[in-house]
């Protein structure tokens, strides 16, 4: 049996053994009205601590309605305390989740609850990146790769970035171009002004892809070419891999207005690939890429702005709104900085 804290004793030495014995039921009730009256008389380290390890032993004995129950309790609870997102009680999270399983939908409902509860008490208003990175390695090691697609980014650490190529790598493998794959990662990070995760993510996908597939290494550049003391394009056959690599390191120099060279660059970047048809011609790219021509380089919209599909996801993905709710402010940004990293990137 679990070791338990003096306040919280009483109540799981009630609980547990029923877990035990195999009346799960009952534990779960009687967790419920331990945890409530805790709670309502503001002991609240005690009724988490109940929840969590009510939770912990029905989720183990396969008792998930029950057990993603109480969690969802444990997580009305951490609202009433206003708990501060931390290891311990994002640890409490992370060993729930992990216990759930991936049947039906108990999991799920955990980890939106998690990530809602992280964004409003935590420093990110997309949720807590350690949270998003602990949740998209366990779907990518599920196979559930476009379930964490979407938490990698939206942690936009350089670990969640890694992880992110190297599945898309795998995903790639069963079928579709692979800079379809490269822009999903690419793109997004772009958009949210995280150029060490675009970066990142676009080195590390070139590094495996070519890894995997040295067919795609251009003939005509068959050694990485140095761009800066730091940086290196990889020169492929497949043109939207060669657009995603410029395209990072062209966002990374610009300085909005005042940098005429890298606005003309990306200009004619995008005109001459574009030019070529297929995906980066499309609609939704081409939107995607022209919000990116906002933030970056402080180049205006055309007037009459189509609706983009694929910005409005990762907006909402990213804590913001979705159409309707009026026009945004047009956000610009100098993403050239000094030093190893960025302020919110690890």
């Amino acid at each position: 049996m679990p070791a338990t804290s003096s306040s919280s004793s009483r109540a799981l030495n009630a609980i547990l053994p029923l877990v035990a014995s195999g009346q799960p039921y009952e534990a779960h009730q009687k967790a419920r009205t331990f945890a409530s009256r805790y709670s309502k008389s503001g002991q609240y380290d005690t009724a988490i601590d109940v929840l969590f390890q009510s939770a912990r032993e029905l989720l183990k004995v396969g008792q998930q309605g029950s057990g993603t129950d109480l969690t969802l309790f444990l997580l009305e609870v951490y609202e009433s305390k206003d708990e501060v997102v931390d290891d311990e009680s994002r640890g409490r999270l992370t060993q729930l989740i992990a216990l759930t399983g991936s049947s039906g939908s108990w999991r799920k409902t955990i980890i939106d609850r998690s990530i809602s509860w992280t964004a409003r008490h935590g420093e990110c208003p997309a949720g807590d990146q350690d949270l998003h990175h602990y949740v998209g390695e366990l779907l990518y090691k599920d196979g559930a790769f476009d379930a964490a697609e979407p938490h990698f980014l939206a942690s936009g650490k350089r670990d969640s970035a890694r992880s992110l190529a190297n599945m898309m790598v795998e995903w790639s493998a069963a079928g579709g171009a692979p800079g379809i794959f490269a822009l999903r990662g690419t793109l997004p990070y772009l958009q949210n002004g995280n150029i060490i995760g675009a970066r990142t993510f676009i080195s590390q996908f070139i590094a495996q892809l070519i890894s995997s597939r040295p067919n795609l290494v251009s003939p005509l550049q068959t050694s990485p070419l140095p761009v800066t003391p730091t940086s290196e394009i990889t020169h492929t056959t497949e043109p939207v891999l060669n657009f995603c690599q410029l395209a990072v390191l062209t966002c990374q120099r610009a300085n909005g207005e005042k940098n005429k060279v890298m606005r003309e660059s990306w200009v004619r970047l995008c005109g001459t690939y574009q030019a070529k048809g297929g995906v980066l011609a499309t609609k939704e790219v081409r939107v995607t890429l022209q919000e990116i021509a906002t933030l970056y380089f402080a180049i205006p919209p055309p007037r009459t702005q189509p609706d983009n599909p694929l910005g409005a996801m990762i907006s909402s993905m990213l804590g913001g709104g979705m159409p309707g709710g009026g026009a945004p402010p047009r956000r610009m940004l100098s993403p050239a900085v000094s030093g190893p990293s960025a302020p919110g990137l690890d």
